[in-house]
């Protein structure tokens, strides 16, 4: 064999595997997502769809460069620390977490592997980051609006029935936001003349119950604070207010979308596009401690004025000019 071939041959071998390593496709990332639907739920459905269609627009496709581990734990909180410890076994780089109830679970589960949280009230308050600024933690994500924005919810409800001296609000009593809302709408009831009812939304019918027995007195209505709970019973809650005709409000577009009378709060399907954004980050190597807790842009009003004259309400003109979407 001539010097130059024996030089070529084996300069060959030994690139080769160099070339070959360098070839290899990188490693497959996981997402995990703690979700607080059933898995058939559309609500729910359409979050991770959001975030995912957010994702992909980022670089990362489930099944090609990136794996989503979805666990849906609906209304049975008995199975949201069960699902967390498992999304922490599967060994995800992130976590996706869609409420306060699923992120305190994960929280319990892992203190090292990154959070991105969404839909969350309070999150210092409850103990989920240091500050907003400065989370300084395993954790980081979304918040949707300070405890004051509850009182708005009674005050919009008095504009459209004015009429009205009593209030249930529903909440989740298991979790620090339920009573910190009610708390912010008991703040403002007196000045508008309205006294309150606390109702439990832990069970389907518990809620039925209150507020069957409630609707008994006239002049009255039904404000439906954020919660787990109260989304997955979404449609009880709707059905119950049209049949006792309670005019009602709701925390987002979702409610009035699905035959609600009224809604003021964030868009949620927001909120999980712009986790999309902290994932891409924490996958590139940022860490959570170091991205601050975002607040929504907007807060929007929606009105079902179907609903509203089959209640036979007027809605004030003052107030349609405020909605940023009217239901016809």
């Amino acid at each position: 064999m001539r010097r130059r071939e024996f030089v070529l041959a084996f300069g060959g071998a030994a690139v080769w595997p160099l070339a070959t390593r360098a070839q290899q496709p990188a490693r497959m990332r996981r997402i995990g997502a703690l979700m607080g639907f059933d898995a058939n739920d559309l609500e729910g459905r359409s979050r991770l769809m959001a975030f995912e269609q957010a994702l992909q627009q980022l670089g990362w496709t489930d099944g090609h460069n990136v794996q989503i581990d979805a666990r849906w734990h609906g209304p049975n909180s008995g199975d949201v620390g069960k699902f967390a410890v498992e999304l922490v076994a599967l060994g995800p780089d992130v976590i996706l977490t869609s409420s306060s109830v699923s992120t305190a679970a994960m929280l319990q589960a892992t203190r090292t592997i990154p959070i991105v949280f969404t839909i969350v009230i309070d999150p210092v308050g409850a103990g989920y980051v240091d500050n907003l600024a400065r989370p300084n933690g395993n954790a980081t994500g979304f918040t949707i609006y300070e405890y004051s924005l509850s009182g708005k919810w009674l005050e919009l409800l008095k504009l459209i029935a004015p009429s009205m001296t009593r209030a249930a609000v529903l909440r989740d009593p298991a979790v620090a936001s339920g009573p910190g809302q009610f708390a912010a709408i008991q703040a403002v009831a007196p000045s508008l003349g309205v006294e309150l009812r606390p109702v439990d939304v832990r069970d389907a019918g518990e809620i039925e119950r209150a507020i069957a027995a409630f609707a008994q007195s006239g002049n009255s209505g039904l404000i439906v604070t954020g919660s787990t709970g109260a989304a997955v019973h979404r449609e009880l809650i709707i059905a119950l207010a049209a049949r006792h005709r309670l005019p009602a409000v709701y925390n987002s577009r979702f409610w009035p979308a699905a035959n609600g009378l009224m809604s003021y709060g964030p868009d949620f399907l927001v909120q999980f596009r712009r986790a999309a954004g902290y994932v891409d980050r924490i996958l590139k190597g940022e860490k959570p401690a170091d991205l601050p807790v975002q607040v929504p842009t907007k807060y929007e009003l929606v009105i079902n004025l179907r609903v509203a004259r089959a209640l036979g309400l007027d809605v004030p003109p003052s107030l349609l000019a405020r909605a940023d979407e009217v239901i016809e």
